[in-house]
Order: structure tokens, then C-alpha cells, then sequence
């Protein structure tokens, strides 16, 4: 008899279909990953791992956005920490963008969650999957670091080019006052009118006067 006692993993999976073709058969794509994922569970029987029953299958969804109701389902899930392993077939069911990869593991991450691809042997409960992880997550971190730079330096090349971005074109305050319409006794639009700054004063980078 041992003294400890094994500690129950209640595992997840999750499963997604790009397309709606073929959901209408008996057995389908969604089934044949949930079959993977649920065989790979019972490997790790031994481990305390258990299946949670409820399903979290997105058919005709694209793994280009988070915006999936299985997907949110399982989210919400994860943050009241009643999964501690989520189970996919392979990393892009999950998602296909490494940004949001690098957002959902950070999400399991703070409420102690593992990532299990059971086709790709990618397991965070493991020392090797967490360094195969930060891989990931620092390539993730790289592009988005490129991505600023692309910006930036869009930015600056369109400044030097005289251009205006990131809002409306600035403007100086004229002095020229306009009457109003109408005869004697109309009030007078004592507004000042705006008009555009110089083209050579965007290219100097100079802003209005006082």
C-alpha cells in the first residue's frame, strides 16, 4: 500500500475543424482527434490523469482568431482552475498565430495549466516541452519586436517624405474672421478658420505656432 496519494490531472481536449465539410458524417474529424487525445489520456492513467467529460469541439472555425465559442467555453474553464491539462492533436487546432499561442500559454500558465499536442510530443508537464515552449514564446517575442520596427521605421520614412500619419493634418489658426449670413442683426461668426500648415513645415517636422 503506498502512503502517498496520486494526484488526480483532470485533462481537457480540445478539438477544431477549419471547414464545415464532412461535419455532417458520423464520424468525423473532430471525432478522430478527440479519439487521439483520449487514447494518449488513458496512456498516462498511471500518471492520475482523467478525462474531463465535457467536449470542446469548434467545427468550421478558422485557427486564426480566439473568437470560438468551444475555444471560450474552455477559456473560461482554465480560469475558474478546473482543468489542469489541456490535450489538442496538434499545436495549430489550437491556434495557427504564435501571438496568440504566446497569449493562451501564457493564460494556462497563471492558472497552473499544462499544454499537451499529442502528435508532436509537446508537453509542458514535462522539462523538455516547457524548453521546447520558451522557444516558441521567445520567437513569438522576436516578431512582435519586428513587427514595432517595421512600423517605426514606415513612420519615418513617410515623415521624411512630407507625409502626415497617425491622425488629421495638423492645422494653424488663421486671422481671418467671417461674417455671417443674413442682414443687419445676424450675429457675426467670430470663428478663426483653420488652414493647413505649409507643406515645407511638415517636412522640417516644425508643429503650429502659438
Amino acid at each position: 500500500m503506498t502512503n502517498a496519494v496520486q494526484r488526480l490531472v483532470r485533462c481537457a481536449v480540445y478539438t477544431r475543424k477549419s471547414t464545415e465539410h464532412n461535419l455532417d458524417l458520423a464520424f468525423t474529424s473532430l471525432d478522430a482527434q478527440r479519439e487521439a487525445c483520449e487514447a494518449y489520456i488513458r496512456s498516462q492513467a498511471g500518471e492520475g490523469w482523467r478525462l474531463l467529460p465535457d467536449r470542446y469541439d469548434d467545427g468550421g472555425l478558422s485557427g486564426a482568431s480566439l473568437d470560438r465559442a468551444a475555444l471560450q467555453a474552455l477559456l473560461v474553464e482554465v480560469r475558474a482552475c478546473r482543468i489542469d491539462v489541456v490535450v489538442v492533436y496538434k499545436v495549430d487546432r489550437l491556434t495557427r498565430s504564435l501571438a496568440d499561442f504566446a497569449t493562451l500559454i501564457e493564460l494556462f500558465d497563471a492558472h497552473a495549466v499544462s499544454f499537451v499536442s499529442v502528435t508532436q510530443s509537446f508537453n509542458t508537464t514535462t522539462s523538455m516541452g516547457r524548453l521546447t515552449l520558451n522557444i516558441l514564446l521567445s520567437f513569438a517575442q522576436f516578431e512582435r519586436e519586428v513587427i514595432g520596427e517595421r512600423v517605426h521605421d514606415k513612420i519615418a520614412a513617410s515623415k521624411r517624405k512630407g507625409m502626415w500619419v497617425g491622425g488629421p493634418v495638423p492645422a494653424r489658426l488663421c486671422g481671418r474672421r467671417q461674417e455671417g449670413r443674413g442682414g443687419a442683426g445676424r450675429r457675426r461668426n467670430r470663428g478663426r478658420h483653420l488652414c493647413p500648415l505649409p507643406g515645407a513645415w511638415l517636412r522640417a517636422g516644425a508643429g503650429p505656432g502659438p
